[in-house]
Order: structure tokens, then C-alpha cells, then sequence
């Protein structure tokens, strides 16, 4: 079937999106399947989830993370705050298809590589008011953004990379949303572009210790290339 008979066959946004990541994870899943180096387990005694090493491990990092996106979409969605406009809930309807779509792609690029689903916490989020949630989900967006900027350069495979390239334009995009929903003219601001014009870069150490806040699995990140 052509590109664009799919677009034009009827199936549902979201199920569109999980067919897109679907037939991406087909391409990545046969290079995974070809190195099993790396041994992602969880440890008995902390309950320490190793992320691994090599491609293998960033990977896992990305996984984590959109495992984060998509379980807090999840719940903006499930428990709209008050005043939600209905443009707002398409908007953040479409970013947690999005979210949804990446967190299956890279579980099914990883296969039996994959760490298992993260217990999240967002006992710190009020999702009933707007505020705090636009609020966590600029937080999530420009950490996103900033943490595939940094992974990029670890990344051995071109196929890999090219894949986390689509990915982090589309985290980008929705940053940009975010930030002009909390306030106008805001998507790109000092706080995440320099004046240089490049976006903000944090390493896998710096990312972790700011999602830890709201993943109670902890997570060994030791392994990574640096």
C-alpha cells in the first residue's frame, strides 16, 4: 500500500501512529537482534534496572524516557484539568500518540534487550489544574529535546541515529507547542536556544538526575558510553 493510500484508508491517529512505528522497529529490531552483548537485567537485591552499554544502552535511555512521556500523557488524557479547551485536548491528545508511538517503536526495536516498564511517580503533579501540568509537560518536552541533542554524538549505527534525529524533531516540536500554550511567543526562548541558536544539551548522567524525580524504578546508567 502507498503512503498515501494509508493516509486516506480511515484508520484511527493513533492507530496510524503505531503502524508508522511499527514498520521503523522492523529495520532497527534486525541490527538489535545481530548484537546481544549486553545483558539488561534487573538487579535482584536493589531492583536496579541496567540500561546496558553501546547503541544497545541509549536505546534503553531513550526508552526510559518515553516510557516517562507516554505515561504522563496517559494521564492528562484520562484526567483532563479543568478548563481543558478542546483545542488543548487535541493538541495533547496528538502529543500522547506521539509519546505512545515512540515508546512502542523503541520496545520493539530492542526486543529481549529491552528493560521492563518503569514504575513512574506523579505525586507531584496536580493534573486537575492547567498550570501544573503545562508546567511538568515543558519540563518533560525540553528534557526530552535536550537529552536526544546529547545522546546523538554516542550513537555508533547511522540507522540509529537517523531514527533518533526524526525522533527528537518531532520532541522539539512539541516543546515548542508547550511552551506556547503556557505563554505566547515563548517556543524558543534564552532558556532553551542560546545565542548561538543551538538548543540546550544535557549528558545521560545529568538527564537521569532530573527524571528521577518521577521514575521510583531506579535505573543503572553506569555503562553508557561517555
Amino acid at each position: 500500500m502507498e503512503n498515501q493510500d494509508i493516509l486516506e484508508s480511515g484508520i484511527q491517529r493513533r492507530s496510524f501512529l503505531r503502524y508508522a512505528g511499527a514498520g521503523m522497529a522492523v529495520v532497527a529490531l534486525t541490527a538489535a537482534g545481530c548484537s546481544k552483548d549486553d545483558d539488561n537485567m534487573v538487579d535482584p537485591v536493589t531492583g536496579a534496572v541496567d540500561l546496558g552499554s553501546g547503541d544497545i544502552g541509549i536505546l534503553n535511555y531513550a526508552y526510559a524516557l518515553e516510557q516517562l512521556e507516554a505515561a504522563f500523557y496517559e494521564a492528562v488524557i484520562k484526567t483532563p484539568f479543568g478548563g481543558m479547551t478542546e483545542t488543548e485536548k487535541v493538541f495533547l491528545t496528538d502529543i500522547r500518540d506521539h509519546e505512545l508511538a515512540h515508546r512502542d517503536f523503541f520496545k520493539a526495536a530492542l526486543g529481549d534487550q529491552a528493560i521492563p516498564a518503569l514504575e513512574v511517580d506523579f505525586s507531584s503533579i496536580n493534573f486537575s489544574e492547567r498550570t501544573s501540568v503545562l508546567g511538568t509537560a515543558k519540563a518533560f518536552e525540553d528534557l526530552g529535546v535536550s537529552a536526544y541533542n546529547g545522546a546523538g554524538r554516542l550513537i555508533k549505527s547511522p540507522d540509529y541515529l537517523t531514527f533518533a534525529g526524526k525522533i527528537v524533531s518531532v520532541e522539539a516540536r512539541h516543546a515548542a507547542l508547550i511552551r506556547d500554550l503556557i505563554e505566547n511567543g515563548s517556543f524558543a526562548n534564552m532558556e532553551v536556544v542560546d545565542a548561538t541558536g543551538l538548543d540546550v544539551v544535557r549528558t545521560p548522567k545529568e538527564v537521569l538526575a532530573i527524571a528521577k524525580t518521577y521514575i521510583k524504578t531506579e535505573i543503572n546508567a553506569n555503562n553508557l558510553p561517555s
